[in-house]
């Protein structure tokens, strides 16, 4: 059971009486029906519908856990304060407590809280410990090279915050978002895009037959730009896409590139929103 420290990852917790209405009324996720040993997808949206932070929640005693990039722990923790208003709620950022995953086999850890990672079978659990709780025998990279072999997105990583709307980053397809639990800050877009189908760009997984590209490179299909890669780890990565351009590529068959390395793009495993066919028609 490989078990990876991640100390790019940091806690901010929200806990008391009302915890619970704050976070449902403003994050992307049901907070009332989260499990008590799960680790959840969410975010926190601009009005606009596009992800300023994106996190796992859990359950603590009389609240939540928010597992968030470490440099954005503090804007996560200012950010919720804004909404707090008269809300009987403590909200901080927890420096105290180490963050861990682990794949790959059983996850029991005496004095340390597991929550499963829901948004894939196969990505394992978070770890909640004091440092020095747990002893790691794997790496942060080995982490990230098996979230990427699953095409799990992550943000900072894979898109831009501020920048990516929930479907780009393939929220609906790994259970950050609930459609049927009201409204919460973003939503009317969100729910729009869900409706209507509209989102053009998607998170598709990556295969490098070559040397993969850099983290950040356009990828073209001739002289046009189809979107712009993201994490690479043994030979896999994903990338921001732009489908219908990728429609039009594969209709006339042409290859696609990145930073000058051939790669070969799919819909992840987990997913089914459409894709393009070498017709240049949607295909599920």
């Amino acid at each position: 059971m490989p078990i990876a420290l991640l100390p790019d990852r940091a806690l901010v917790t929200v806990a008391g009486p009302d915890a619970t209405a704050l976070l449902q009324g403003v994050l992307t996720c049901n907070v009332e029906t989260l499990g008590e040993a799960e680790a959840r997808l969410g975010a926190l949206l601009t009005p606009q519908g596009k992800i300023l932070f994106d996190f796992l929640i859990s359950r603590v005693p009389e609240g939540f856990r928010l597992d968030v990039a470490a440099d954005r722990a503090a804007d996560l923790a200012k950010r919720l304060s804004l909404y707090k208003l008269r809300a009987k709620a403590e909200i901080a950022a927890d420096p105290t407590v180490a963050v861990a995953a682990a794949w790959g086999g059983s996850t029991t850890a005496a004095q340390t809280a597991v929550a499963a990672d829901s948004r894939h079978l196969d990505l394992g659990a978070r770890l909640y410990a004091a440092e020095g709780a747990f002893s790691a025998d794997a790496s942060e990279e080995d982490y990230h090279a098996h979230r990427i072999a699953l095409a799990v997105p992550e943000g900072g990583r894979d898109y831009a915050y501020s920048d990516a709307f929930p479907h780009e980053a393939l929220m609906d397809q790994l259970g950050g978002i609930d459609f049927r639990k009201g409204c919460y800050v973003g939503q009317e877009v969100v729910s729009r895009m869900q409706h209507r189908g509209t989102a053009r760009t998607r998170l598709l997984a990556v295969e490098y037959p070559e040397a993969p590209a850099a983290p950040g490179s356009e990828i073209q299909a001739g002289a046009k730009v189809l979107g712009t890669t993201g994490s690479t780890a043994a030979g896999k990565g994903l990338a921001l896409v732009r489908l219908d351009r990728l429609g039009d590529a594969l209709a006339v068959g042409e290859p696609l590139r990145a930073d000058g390395k051939p790669l070969a793009v799919a819909r992840p495993s987990y997913a089914t929103f459409p894709m393009p066919d070498a017709g240049g028609e949607a295909a599920v």
